[in-house]
Protein backbone atom coordinates (compact mmCIF):
# COMPACT_ATOMS: atom_id res chain seq x y z
CA UNK A 1 0.00 0.00 0.00
CA UNK A 2 3.06 2.24 0.67
CA UNK A 3 4.12 1.42 -2.12
CA UNK A 4 0.94 2.53 -4.01
CA UNK A 5 1.24 6.05 -2.36
CA UNK A 6 4.54 6.92 -2.77
CA UNK A 7 4.45 5.98 -6.51
CA UNK A 8 0.79 8.08 -7.36
CA UNK A 9 2.80 10.99 -5.04
CA UNK A 10 5.72 10.45 -7.70
CA UNK A 11 3.98 10.57 -10.74
CA UNK A 12 1.20 13.41 -9.76
CA UNK A 13 4.86 15.75 -8.85
CA UNK A 14 6.09 14.84 -12.02
CA UNK A 15 3.31 15.73 -14.03
CA UNK A 16 3.10 19.17 -12.14
CA UNK A 17 6.45 19.42 -12.93
CA UNK A 18 6.03 19.09 -16.50
CA UNK A 19 2.98 21.08 -17.35
CA UNK A 20 4.12 23.63 -15.09
CA UNK A 21 7.33 24.04 -16.76
CA UNK A 22 5.50 23.59 -19.97
CA UNK A 23 3.15 26.24 -18.95
CA UNK A 24 5.70 28.82 -17.94
CA UNK A 25 7.72 28.34 -20.91
CA UNK A 26 5.04 28.94 -23.33
CA UNK A 27 3.62 32.27 -21.26
CA UNK A 28 6.69 34.34 -21.69
CA UNK A 29 9.14 32.26 -19.49
CA UNK A 30 12.35 31.56 -21.28
CA UNK A 31 13.61 27.95 -19.96
CA UNK A 32 13.54 26.41 -23.19
CA UNK A 33 14.65 26.72 -26.69
CA UNK A 34 14.67 30.61 -26.60
CA UNK A 35 17.35 33.64 -26.68
CA UNK A 36 17.18 36.70 -24.69
CA UNK A 37 18.97 39.58 -25.69
CA UNK A 38 18.61 42.23 -23.08
CA UNK A 39 14.43 43.15 -23.62
CA UNK A 40 14.01 40.85 -26.46
CA UNK A 41 13.75 37.36 -27.03
CA UNK A 42 13.64 35.22 -30.12
CA UNK A 43 13.08 31.22 -31.04
CA UNK A 44 16.08 29.53 -32.10
CA UNK A 45 14.78 26.52 -33.38
CA UNK A 46 11.97 28.68 -35.21
CA UNK A 47 11.80 27.35 -39.02
CA UNK A 48 14.57 24.44 -38.28
CA UNK A 49 13.32 21.04 -40.15
CA UNK A 50 13.64 19.51 -36.53
CA UNK A 51 12.73 22.15 -33.55
CA UNK A 52 12.55 21.35 -29.97
CA UNK A 53 9.39 19.79 -28.05
CA UNK A 54 8.94 23.77 -26.41
CA UNK A 55 9.51 25.25 -30.18
CA UNK A 56 6.92 23.26 -31.66
CA UNK A 57 4.19 23.73 -28.95
CA UNK A 58 5.28 27.63 -29.06
CA UNK A 59 4.62 27.63 -33.20
CA UNK A 60 1.61 25.66 -32.58
CA UNK A 61 0.08 28.18 -30.05
CA UNK A 62 1.02 31.13 -31.64
CA UNK A 63 -0.88 29.83 -34.93
CA UNK A 64 1.01 32.73 -37.14
CA UNK A 65 3.35 31.52 -40.20
CA UNK A 66 6.98 31.38 -39.22
CA UNK A 67 10.01 32.49 -41.27
CA UNK A 68 12.29 29.57 -42.16
CA UNK A 69 15.54 29.26 -40.56
CA UNK A 70 17.16 30.69 -43.98
CA UNK A 71 14.60 33.22 -44.00
CA UNK A 72 15.00 35.47 -41.07
CA UNK A 73 14.26 35.67 -37.40
CA UNK A 74 11.63 37.47 -35.09
CA UNK A 75 11.92 38.69 -31.97
CA UNK A 76 9.59 40.20 -29.24
CA UNK A 77 10.06 42.53 -26.64
CA UNK A 78 6.95 42.91 -24.02
CA UNK A 79 9.32 45.16 -21.72
CA UNK A 80 11.99 47.69 -21.65
CA UNK A 81 15.19 47.32 -20.78
CA UNK A 82 14.80 47.91 -17.74
CA UNK A 83 12.12 45.12 -17.30
CA UNK A 84 8.96 47.54 -17.20
CA UNK A 85 6.24 46.25 -19.25
CA UNK A 86 5.55 48.62 -22.71
CA UNK A 87 2.51 50.21 -21.97
CA UNK A 88 0.64 52.37 -24.54
CA UNK A 89 0.07 54.96 -22.44
CA UNK A 90 4.14 55.59 -22.61
CA UNK A 91 6.88 56.71 -25.37
CA UNK A 92 9.68 55.06 -25.96
CA UNK A 93 12.76 55.44 -28.18
CA UNK A 94 14.69 52.54 -29.71
CA UNK A 95 18.20 53.44 -29.72
CA UNK A 96 21.32 51.67 -31.12
CA UNK A 97 22.21 49.04 -33.20
CA UNK A 98 19.98 46.11 -35.18
CA UNK A 99 21.90 43.09 -36.13
CA UNK A 100 23.43 42.66 -39.84
CA UNK A 101 19.87 41.74 -42.10
CA UNK A 102 19.22 42.81 -45.24
CA UNK A 103 15.80 44.33 -44.63
CA UNK A 104 14.00 44.56 -41.32
CA UNK A 105 10.64 45.76 -39.84
CA UNK A 106 9.36 46.71 -36.43
CA UNK A 107 5.52 46.63 -35.40
CA UNK A 108 3.64 47.16 -32.13
CA UNK A 109 1.40 44.35 -31.62
CA UNK A 110 -1.67 43.65 -29.02
CA UNK A 111 0.29 40.93 -26.83
CA UNK A 112 -2.18 37.87 -26.72
CA UNK A 113 -3.54 38.28 -30.60
CA UNK A 114 -0.26 39.90 -32.71
CA UNK A 115 -3.04 42.63 -33.32
CA UNK A 116 -1.36 45.53 -34.87
CA UNK A 117 -2.25 48.31 -32.64
CA UNK A 118 -0.70 51.64 -35.34
CA UNK A 119 -3.28 54.17 -36.52
CA UNK A 120 -5.24 52.48 -39.08
CA UNK A 121 -4.59 55.16 -41.48
CA UNK A 122 -0.58 54.71 -40.85
CA UNK A 123 1.93 52.26 -41.90
CA UNK A 124 1.33 49.22 -39.78
CA UNK A 125 5.11 49.38 -39.17
CA UNK A 126 8.57 50.55 -39.31
CA UNK A 127 10.70 49.12 -42.04
CA UNK A 128 14.59 49.55 -42.23
CA UNK A 129 14.60 51.13 -45.57
CA UNK A 130 12.82 54.42 -44.54
CA UNK A 131 14.76 55.14 -41.48
CA UNK A 132 16.82 57.92 -40.84
CA UNK A 133 20.03 57.03 -39.44
CA UNK A 134 22.47 58.68 -37.15
CA UNK A 135 26.09 59.40 -38.44
CA UNK A 136 27.42 56.18 -36.66
CA UNK A 137 24.87 54.26 -38.35
CA UNK A 138 23.36 53.78 -35.09
CA UNK A 139 19.48 53.76 -35.36
CA UNK A 140 16.67 55.90 -32.93
CA UNK A 141 13.23 55.08 -32.97
CA UNK A 142 10.46 56.58 -31.41
CA UNK A 143 7.21 54.36 -30.62
CA UNK A 144 4.04 55.71 -28.42
CA UNK A 145 0.86 57.53 -29.24
CA UNK A 146 1.89 61.23 -28.91
CA UNK A 147 4.48 62.85 -31.88
CA UNK A 148 8.09 62.06 -31.47
CA UNK A 149 11.08 63.63 -33.60
CA UNK A 150 12.54 62.15 -36.22
CA UNK A 151 11.76 58.29 -37.11
CA UNK A 152 8.07 57.65 -35.28
CA UNK A 153 5.71 54.35 -35.19
CA UNK A 154 2.22 56.03 -33.50
CA UNK A 155 0.66 53.55 -31.36
CA UNK A 156 -3.38 53.86 -30.79
CA UNK A 157 -5.19 52.40 -27.61
CA UNK A 158 -4.66 51.58 -23.92
CA UNK A 159 -2.81 48.76 -22.15
CA UNK A 160 0.34 46.73 -22.96
CA UNK A 161 1.40 45.80 -26.38
CA UNK A 162 4.47 44.15 -27.09
CA UNK A 163 7.43 45.16 -29.80
CA UNK A 164 8.29 42.88 -32.68
CA UNK A 165 11.64 43.28 -35.03
CA UNK A 166 11.52 40.89 -37.67
CA UNK A 167 15.21 40.68 -39.39
CA UNK A 168 14.91 39.35 -43.12
CA UNK A 169 17.94 37.18 -44.43
CA UNK A 170 20.28 37.21 -41.34
CA UNK A 171 23.07 35.26 -40.36
CA UNK A 172 22.22 36.50 -36.39
CA UNK A 173 23.07 33.66 -34.22
CA UNK A 174 23.38 31.04 -36.76
CA UNK A 175 26.75 30.03 -35.51
CA UNK A 176 30.25 31.74 -35.40
CA UNK A 177 29.99 34.94 -33.40
CA UNK A 178 26.50 34.56 -32.01
CA UNK A 179 27.24 35.79 -28.74
CA UNK A 180 28.70 39.42 -30.10
CA UNK A 181 25.22 40.28 -31.23
CA UNK A 182 23.38 43.27 -29.98
CA UNK A 183 20.00 44.25 -30.15
CA UNK A 184 18.74 48.01 -29.71
CA UNK A 185 17.61 49.47 -25.99
CA UNK A 186 13.97 50.08 -25.14
CA UNK A 187 14.08 53.19 -23.40
CA UNK A 188 11.03 54.79 -21.48
CA UNK A 189 10.49 58.58 -22.78
CA UNK A 190 7.57 59.45 -20.47
CA UNK A 191 4.44 58.42 -19.29
CA UNK A 192 1.32 60.51 -20.12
Amino acid sequence: MRFLLNFGLMIGIALCFGFGLSWYTLNGGTFFGTIDIGPWTAWRDVGSPAPDPYTRAYIARNGGLQLGASEGMQFIANADSDNHQLDRSCNYRIDGTTPVARFWTLAAVEPQTGAIITRPDAPPNFESDRLARADDGSIELYVGRHLSPRNWLEITGDGPFALVLTLYDTTTLSGNGSDAVTMPSIIREGCA
